[in-house]
C-alpha cells in the first residue's frame, strides 16, 4: 500500500541552525533591526543551549587573552558590554567578581607580562601585577611568585541568558523548532531550502550556528572551507561545600601560548558550585561527554583527517599527558595545587563535562580565532570557541550586518 506524505514548505525571512547562545543572539539582533520579520531557528535537541553554551562554566571573559586586533579581542570587548547591558535590562543575575592569573614559577612571568600588555592594548583598565605577598589579599589560599589581577572578569548563568533571549524573540515572530535535525541544504538562485527530519523550510538567507556540527553543515551547503571540527572534552571536579572557602572567585594559571586552552583553573559559579577544571582531552565523538562514550564514525573521521594527524604528530606528548591526567585524579590534583596548595583529592567531587568544538585546518593548525565562511545565501560560523558566549551579542551584530547585505 502506497502512503503519500505531504511535507509543507514554509517560508521565512531568515533561518538559523542552532539554538545555542549564538543562534539565539543572532535572532534577537536581527529582529531588533527588522521588527516584523519572520525567523525560524532549527535545533536538533529538545531544548536550547544543550551543548557548548549549556556546559561551560559561566565566565564573563574580560578579553585579556586575545591577540589585539583579532576577532576574538574585538568581539569579546564589545560583547562584554552588550552582555552586561542585556543582563541589567532583563533582570538576569550576574556578578563582576574579578580573577587572578597566577604565575606559579619564575618561568611563567614573561607570559604573564605579555597578558598584561595584551589587556592594556585591548582596552582593559585597572589591571594590576601583584607579588606573592599580595596574592592572598585576593585569594587567601592561593600561591605563586606573581599574579595578574583582572577586575573585569565576571560570572553568569548562560542558560538563564538563553532562556531570557528565547522568551523575548518568541514574542517577536520567531519560531524555535526543537527536535529538527538538518538533513540537507539546497541553494537555488536567491533561495535556500533546508530539509530536516520532519519538514522543509525556505528562506533568502541561512545562518549556521551549529557549533560542534559546523563542519557538517558547511559540507551540506557545498562550502569548501578547509577545516574540520575536532572535539575536545573538558572535565570538571566540584569542590565540597565545606571546602569552598579555598576559592573566593576565579583563579587561573598562565596559559600555554601554544594552545587555545586556558589550563585547569578554579571558578565560582552563579549556581553556588565552585569548579576545578577543565582539562582538554580528545573526545571520541562530538557528544562524548563521558569517558566511556564512543562514536565510531566521528572518531574515524577525526583520525583519518590529515590536519588532525599533523597536530597529533607534533603534540602527541601533550595529548597523552592530558589523557593521563583525565584518568589520574592524583595528577589532576597536582595541577590544581600549583595554584592552591592546600587542595586535596578529598576536597573534590566528580563534576560535569563539556565538549569544545575546535576547528582544525588541513595544514595541521588549531584555529585560534573566530572563523566565518559564507556564500551568496549562507553564513556559517565555523569556529566559535571561548569567549563566544561572552562575545555572542557582538558576533550577532556582525552576522546581522552580513544578513542585510545578502537580503539587500
Amino acid at each position: 500500500m502506497l502512503i503519500l506524505i505531504n511535507i509543507i514548505m514554509e517560508n521565512f525571512d531568515l533561518i538559523i541552525i542552532g539554538a545555542g547562545i549564538l543562534g539565539l543572539s543572532t535572532a534577537y539582533e536581527f529582529l531588533n533591526r527588522a521588527p516584523g520579520a519572520k525567523v525560524c531557528i532549527l535545533e536538533k535537541e529538545k531544548k536550547a543551549a544543550a551543548h557548548q553554551t549549556g556546559h561551560n562554566s559561566g565566565v564573563i571573559h574580560s578579553g585579556i587573552y586575545y591577540k589585539p586586533g583579532s576577532l576574538k579581542a574585538k568581539n569579546c570587548r564589545t560583547g562584554y558590554e552588550l552582555l552586561i547591558n542585556f543582563c541589567q535590562n532583563n533582570d538576569v543575575d550576574f556578578e563582576i567578581c574579578g580573577k587572578l592569573v597566577i604565575a606559579a614559577d619564575e618561568k611563567e612571568i614573561p607570559a604573564m607580562n605579555e597578558l598584561y600588555k595584551r589587556g592594556i592594548e585591548n582596552g582593559l583598565e585597572n589591571l594590576e601585577v601583584i607579588d606573592s605577598r599580595h596574592i592572598r589579599d585576593f585569594e587567601p589560599y592561593a600561591a605563586g611568585v606573581k599574579a595578574l589581577h583582572v577586575p573585569q572578569t565576571g560570572i553568569v548563568d548562560y542558560i538563564s541568558v538563553c532562556k531570557k533571549i528565547s522568551s523575548i524573540i518568541s514574542g517577536k515572530n520567531c519560531r524555535i523548532n526543537f527536535n529538527e535535525e538538518v538533513k540537507s541544504i539546497n541553494c537555488t538562485g536567491q533561495e535556500v531550502t533546508v530539509s530536516t527530519s520532519s519538514g522543509k523550510y525556505m528562506s533568502g538567507c541561512l545562518v549556521s550556528c551549529a557549533g560542534l556540527y559546523s563542519d557538517r553543515i558547511a559540507s551540506l551547503s557545498g562550502m569548501k572551507t578547509g577545516f574540520r571540527i575536532i572535539p575536545f572534552r573538558g572535565e570538571y571536579f566540584s569542590i565540597k561545600e565545606e571546602r569552598k572557602n579555598l576559592v573566593r572567585n576565579l583563579i587561573y594559571p598562565v596559559p600555554d601560548p601554544e594552545f587555545p586552552f586556558l589550563g585547569v583553573h578554579f571558578t565560582r559559579r552563579k549556581d553556588g558550585i565552585t569548579e576545578a577544571g577543565p582539562n582538554a582531552v580528545l573526545a571520541f565523538g562530538k557528544e562524548s561527554y563521558a569517558k566511556s562514550d564512543f562514536n565510531f564514525k566521528e572518531t574515524f573521521d577525526t583520525f583519518t583527517y590529515s590536519g588532525f594527524r599533523k597536530i597529533a604528530s607534533k603534540y602527541w606528548k601533550t595529548g597523552f599527558y592530558e589523557m593521563y591526567r583525565s584518568f589520574s585524579k592524583k595528577e589532576f590534583v597536582r595541577s590544581l595545587q600549583r595554584l592552591v596548595p592546600e587542595i586535596t583529592g578529598n576536597d573534590l567531587l566528580p563534576g560535569g563535562s563539556g565538549i569544545r568544538a575546535q576547528a582544525c585546518s588541513e595544514d595541521g593548525k588549531l584555529i585560534d580565532d573566530f572563523l566565518f565562511a559564507e556564500n551568496e545565501n549562507i553564513i556559517n560560523i565555523c569556529n566559535a570557541p571561548s569567549p563566544a558566549a561572552t562575545s555572542a551579542f557582538s558576533i550577532a551584530g556582525t552576522i546581522t550586518d552580513k544578513i542585510f547585505n545578502k537580503l539587500n
